[in-house]
């Protein structure tokens, strides 16, 4: 996503009042290839020309797309429900996350481990170092 797919993602890393963004594209795109993957592995709709493995990759897909809504969109965006952690793994998460949003543009910036979250004060350090090196612009509300 902060490679060749960041027209997509860009809009997630910049304010905006919008319901939806060009990166829930990914959701759309990860849906169809779930739903093709199925269709390939199954004998109801190929026959005898279906593909086993086929089903374990959609499976695949979609699990990793319904932990992104829940725990991206959801938990650390609060895009579907309003719960924010006080303690604990969630609140790890939570914060290593905003941390990977403190840089403006695709440049530096720090991965948060998407659900094994890294530890928010390396991170911070991180953030730190490349801001002094001058590799990456941090919002100064980041704290870094």
């Amino acid at each position: 996503m902060h490679g060749f797919g960041w027209e997509w993602h860009r809009d997630h890393h910049e304010p905006h009042n919008n319901v939806l963004e060009k990166n829930d594209l990914y959701g759309l795109v990860g849906a169809a290839m779930s739903i093709s993957m199925f269709a390939l592995g199954s004998p109801l709709v190929l026959g005898d020309a279906a593909w086993a493995p086929a089903t374990w990759i959609g499976l695949g897909i979609l699990a990793y797309g319904i932990i992104y809504t829940l725990v991206h969109d959801g938990l650390v965006h609060q895009r579907y429900f309003r719960w924010v952690p006080k303690r604990g793994y969630a609140k790890r998460l939570v914060q290593a996350h905003k941390l990977h949003h403190a840089t403006i543009g695709k440049e530096g910036g720090v991965s948060f481990g998407f659900i094994l979250a890294a530890d928010p004060v390396r991170l911070k350090a991180e953030l730190r170092r490349q801001k002094e090196a001058g590799i990456a612009i941090v919002r100064e509300s980041a704290g870094a």
